[in-house]
């Protein structure tokens, strides 16, 4: 996922701060809350979407439904409403997760497969490769993306590992035309 320059600049702000202050363990967990809402509730990011609606009736709002942060994550989310950049909240907090999960090592992984696997098939994929440090903290997301047709597709960070029946039977169709 691409991050705006937007994000990741507000995201360093308020990381800076929040180390600063030591509250970073604080604003995690707040902005773990904050993506968790903002990606669950398609009205708010609509209502934040619509710039016919006054800066001060989107603060208003953030308060309500934010009221039990810290002052530091409150201050940040008025901030960006005052500033008209409300709709990229969602990627400033994605942004400052993913800042703090690197300064603590921990690593990112998205496993995509056709159907749900148990957690014993999972542990075997992710056993199976030398991308995944058997001794490191991660974070899995697992997709399931019928299209795919069988196989997984396991990327952790920026590496890929695509081990897809569809990405095999593409593979066998382009040998067949070169032929």
């Amino acid at each position: 996922m691409l991050t705006s320059k937007v994000a990741k600049r507000y995201a360093q702000g308020l990381l800076d701060f929040a180390n600063e202050s030591g509250q970073t363990a604080a604003v995690f967990s707040e902005m773990k809350d904050v993506k968790k809402v903002m990606s669950e509730s398609e009205d708010l990011n609509k209502f934040f979407k619509t710039p016919y609606i006054d800066a001060k009736k989107k603060e208003d709002v953030a308060k309500e439904i934010f009221k039990g942060f810290s002052p530091v994550s409150q201050n940040l989310i008025t901030l960006v409403i005052r500033h008209g950049r409300e709709n990229h909240l969602k990627n400033i907090a994605q942004e400052f997760i993913n800042k703090v999960e690197d300064i603590n090592g921990v690593q990112r992984i998205t496993l995509t497969t056709a159907t749900q696997l148990s957690k014993e098939n999972i542990d075997q994929i992710l056993k199976s490769t030398d991308l995944v440090k058997a001794d490191s903290n991660f974070d899995l997301n697992l997709t399931i993306n019928p299209d795919i047709l069988g196989g997984y597709i396991l990327r952790v960070g920026d590496q890929q590992i695509d081990a897809s029946v569809k990405s095999k039977l593409n593979n066998i169709k382009k040998d067949f035309h070169l032929n």
